[in-house]
């Protein structure tokens, strides 16, 4: 692995942990074992443009995975329920669902930085065309469609973040129960 792919892995997975604010540059040095000017060569603008490529390596791994999940499955129902099934999983196995969410970080950032609202917002409606073009193919209209993508994109960030929060992963399994026969 190259050293921005480190740093980018690395800093991701701490900001998930301790938030943006909780994580500073030296504990990401250390962690990566690389000196101040390494991580400048690669992030001339600091932090927060390390943030910035952790959300869109996150968006890149989290849309892929969703792609693959709608692809293998004929209708919004079935690879939704698989999605959540597979949220679920992961969250009884872990204990987290680090690399499947990135809403601490936008609770966190969004409103302090246009150029991180702006990352969080593409990276939402990324995850929200996914959603609407398995509707559209479901036979939905483009509008129905939007505002059902729209509805399931926070209903599932919201259950991974309750789960996060009551350690749990009842909040999916109930989502996984009701937002299917929305459907």
């Amino acid at each position: 692995m190259d050293t921005k792919s480190l740093i980018i892995n690395i800093a991701t997975t701490l900001f998930q942990q301790k938030g943006y604010k909780g994580t500073g540059l030296n504990e990401i040095l250390k962690a990566c074992d690389i000196s101040k000017g390494s991580l400048y060569h690669h992030f001339p603008n600091g932090k927060e443009e390390l943030l910035i490529a952790c959300l869109q390596s996150l968006n890149e791994e989290i849309t892929k995975d969703i792609v693959d999940i709608f692809d293998r499955y004929p209708t919004t129902q079935e690879a939704t329920i698989a999605m959540i099934s597979k949220l679920i999983e992961s969250f009884e196995t872990d204990g987290t669902l680090t690399g499947y969410t990135f809403s601490s970080m936008v609770s966190e950032m969004a409103s302090l930085s246009d150029p991180v609202r702006n990352a969080c917002a593409q990276l939402y409606q990324e995850i929200q065309d996914i959603y609407m073009e398995k509707l559209v193919a479901d036979g939905f209209s483009k509008d129905k469609a939007q505002s059902i993508a729209l509805m399931m994109t926070a209903s599932i960030e919201g259950g991974m973040m309750l789960c996060l929060t009551q350690k749990a992963s009842e909040p999916l399994k109930v989502i996984s129960q009701l937002l299917p026969k929305m459907l």
